[in-house]
C-alpha cells in the first residue's frame, strides 16, 4: 500500500512529541494497523521549514532541534517550505496542525485547515482555536471535499474524548458533559487545599512547568473556555460562541474558602459543564465545590476528568492526563489512526 504523506506545521513541544512517537513505532504502526507513511514536509518558523518527498529522517530531525540547529542547517531536505507552500504544493495526503492556539482569531490555524480541507487533504489538529471559532463551517468544508477532520488533542490531550464519543458511546443519548479539563488550575486548587496559598501554589506550579510565565489564559478560564466551546459545539451540537459562553476562573479563590470548603467535606474544582436546556445548548466555566459523591471529587493534581452523563450508561468518567508532549502527541496518533480506518472502510486506501 503506498505510504500516506504527512505534512507537519508546527514543530514544538507536542509537533517534537508525534515525530517521536512516528519515528519510534513505525513498524508496530504496518505490522499492527497497516499504516505507513512517510513525512514529507515540516514548517515551523522557529524549528525550520524544509522538504523532501522520500520522507525526513525523523530522528535526525528530533536531533537537530535538540541541539539547537534549525532543520535547514541539518540538511534533511530543500531549505525555504513555509506552512501555505507545503500544503499547497507538498502533495500531502494528511496534514499535522499543531499551532499555538489563539482564541481571538483563529490564525494561522484555520487558514492552514481551510486550505487543506479546501483540496481534500485529511487534516489533525490539537490547535483549539479553529475547532472553537469555525468547527461547522470546517465541518462541512471537510465533509464537501471527501476530508476527514480529526481533533482528539484539543481537549483532554491524548485521553480519548472524541473516540470515546464517536465510537463507545455512538447509541447514547448525551445530556450534559462535565469536566476538569485544566491541569494548571487543578493543580493549583489542589496544592491549596493541602494548605498553601493562591500566590504559593501558582508559583510553585511555574516552578514544575504546569503553568505559563503568564498563566492568565489558566487561571482566568480562557483554557477551559475554550474546551467548552468544542464540547458543546462537537458533542452536543450546539452553536456556542467563546464570548457567549459564562467564564470565571481561579483567580478570587481564598484560602479561606477553600478551607471552608473542607470543613464541609468538600473540594474546589474549575469545572467546564455544557449541557442542553429548553433545546438550547448551554455552557459554562466555573469554579465550584463538590463533595465526595460527585465523580470529580478525587480527580487532583495536574490530572483531568470529563463525565458523561447519558441516558443508557448514566454516568461516565474518563480520567487521565490533559497535557504533555507524548500524552499530545499520541491524540494525532490516535487520529491518525482514525482517519486510516475510515479510508479503509470508505475504500479509497
Amino acid at each position: 500500500m503506498k505510504p500516506y504523506n504527512l505534512g507537519i506545521v508546527g514543530f514544538g513541544t507536542v509537533g517534537q512529541g508525534i515525530a517521536r512517537l512516528l519515528a519510534t513505532k513505525q513498524s508496530q504502526l504496518q505490522v499492527n494497523h497497516g499504516f505507513s507513511f512517510r513525512v514529507v514536509g515540516i514548517a515551523d518558523p522557529v524549528k525550520g521549514m524544509i522538504y523532501n518527498p522520500n520522507g525526513i529522517p525523523l530522528q535526525a530531525a528530533l536531533d537537530a532541534v535538540t541541539n539547537g540547529q534549525r532543520l535547514e542547517e541539518a540538511d534533511l531536505g530543500e531549505p525555504g517550505w513555509d506552512s501555505l507552500k507545503l500544503i499547497r504544493e507538498g502533495n500531502l495526503d494528511i496534514l499535522l496542525e499543531i499551532t499555538p492556539t489563539n482564541l481571538r482569531t483563529g490564525e494561522p490555524g484555520i487558514t492552514h485547515l481551510r486550505e487543506a480541507l479546501s483540496q481534500g487533504i485529511h487534516v489533525a489538529t490539537t490547535n483549539k482555536g479553529p475547532i472553537a471559532l469555525a468547527y461547522a463551517e470546517l465541518r462541512d468544508l471537510a465533509e464537501s471535499r471527501g476530508a476527514e477532520l480529526r481533533f482528539e488533542g484539543t481537549v483532554l490531550s491524548g485521553t480519548p474524548v472524541f473516540n470515546l464519543w464517536r465510537y463507545g458511546l455512538a447509541c447514547a443519548d448525551i445530556q450534559e458533559v462535565q469536566g476538569i479539563v485544566n491541569g494548571t488550575t487543578n493543580y493549583i486548587l489542589t496544592r491549596m487545599a493541602e494548605g498553601m496559598d493562591y500566590e504559593e501554589a501558582l508559583k510553585e506550579a511555574q516552578a514544575k512547568g504546569y503553568a505559563e510565565t503568564d498563566p492568565t489564559a489558566d487561571v482566568e478560564g480562557l483554557d477551559a473556555l475554550a474546551k467548552a466551546v468544542i464540547l458543546g459545539n462537537v458533542i452536543l451540537g450546539g452553536q456556542l460562541r467563546p464570548e457567549e459562553v459564562p467564564t470565571r476562573g481561579i483567580t478570587d479563590i481564598q484560602k479561606a474558602d477553600v478551607e471552608e470548603a473542607l470543613a464541609q467535606g468538600q473540594k474546589w474544582k474549575l469545572l467546564v459543564r455544557v449541557w442542553r436546556e429548553q433545546g438550547k445548548v448551554q455552557a459554562q466555566v466555573a469554579p465550584q465545590k463538590v463533595d465526595a459523591s460527585h465523580p470529580l471529587y478525587g480527580i487532583d493534581g495536574v490530572t483531568n476528568a470529563l463525565t458523561f452523563y447519558s441516558d443508557t450508561l448514566g454516568t461516565t468518567t474518563i480520567v487521565g492526563p490533559g497535557a504533555g508532549s507524548l500524552e499530545t502527541g499520541h491524540a494525532l496518533l490516535m487520529d491518525l489512526l482514525d482517519i486510516h480506518r475510515t479510508l479503509r472502510q470508505r475504500g479509497t486506501r
